[in-house]
């Protein structure tokens, strides 16, 4: 993720992490990911949630965990119906 002062063009952030998901902040909007349905982030370090990229524009990657989300699949969850099965 890069920073740019005083928090102006962030285009991707981990705005709150909780015991039920956390909650992104993408180009302006604000996405909540639970952990029934994204269950490969729950008992991972801030560390590693806060590492997050945007790519193309569209593309959500993190690293260190080796996950991939389009923000597509956030906006139109009914278009993805399958889901993890850790």
């Amino acid at each position: 993720m890069k920073s740019f002062k005083n928090g102006k063009n962030i285009l991707v952030s981990v705005e709150n992490i909780t015991s039920f998901g956390i909650w992104l902040f993408v180009k302006g909007k604000e996405y909540f990911l639970d952990y029934h349905t994204y269950p490969f982030f729950q008992h991972k370090t801030i560390e590693d949630i806060q590492n997050v990229r945007l790519l193309h524009g569209f593309h959500l990657h993190w690293p260190n965990l080796d996950v991939d989300l389009e923000i597509d699949n956030l906006e139109n969850p009914e278009k993805y119906p399958l889901t993890s099965k850790i």
